[in-house]
């Protein structure tokens, strides 16, 4: 009597854990955002390929020469019409990457269906420049930055500034929405800004 009592109740038990498991799976909504090891692994992937990119445009080849990222620092109109050179929705590229080095390497680096913003810091100064700008990031947007450093004899990159250093430009008021205002009091410094590429699927 007293082994079927027993029985019973591991019976009843078991109907009890396994109704509880049933309803804990019924009121757990599955989204295609939510949390999981897959979408952390795409995230990780992500900050992986933005790292990536801003390191290869970081490299210089031959020491003393320029490189993709400072050239795309430095891709200033030059001209009263503010911003960066050729961009389709001035100041910054919204629908395409810069047709420059660096926006070759941004191509390459990220695949269809993932946005991108890019942005000039200049911490200093509190003072921001959209390179690219795609919108509003989302919750699973990661970012990776690199440091540049602006020397006053820099030399613009875009094809109007035929030869205008940064300074000189500065001077006539044409960084306006590319280049943050100078930083530094002294010396050939001119600013240190930090580059910063977002990525996130859309």
């Amino acid at each position: 009597m007293r082994g079927q009592a027993y029985t019973l109740e591991a019976v009843i038990a078991a109907l009890l854990i396994v109704s509880s498991l049933v309803f804990a799976l019924q009121v757990t909504a599955v989204t295609p955002l939510s949390a999981s090891t897959s979408s952390q692994h795409i995230e990780n992937q992500q900050r992986a390929s933005a790292a990536g990119a801003l390191a290869a445009a970081d490299h210089t080849p031959v020491e003393g020469e320029s490189n993709a990222l400072r050239e795309a620092v430095l891709y200033c109109n030059a001209t009263q019409m503010p911003g960066y050179h050729d961009a389709d929705s001035p100041p910054s590229y919204t629908n395409q990457n810069p047709d420059n080095a660096f926006g070759e390497i941004l191509d390459r680096s990220f695949q269809r269906g993932v946005a991108l913003n890019v942005r000039v810091h200049a911490d200093e100064a509190g003072d921001t420049h959209r390179m690219v700008d795609r919108g509003t990031p989302s919750d699973n947007a990661v970012s990776a930055s690199r440091t540049v450093t602006i020397y006053e004899n820099d030399t613009l990159t875009s094809p109007e500034a035929a030869g205008m250093t940064v300074i000189e430009a500065s001077e006539q008021g044409l960084l306006e929405d590319c280049l943050p205002d100078s930083t530094v009091d002294d010396g050939p410094v001119y600013a240190v800004v930090r580059v910063e590429v977002t990525a996130w699927r859309m």
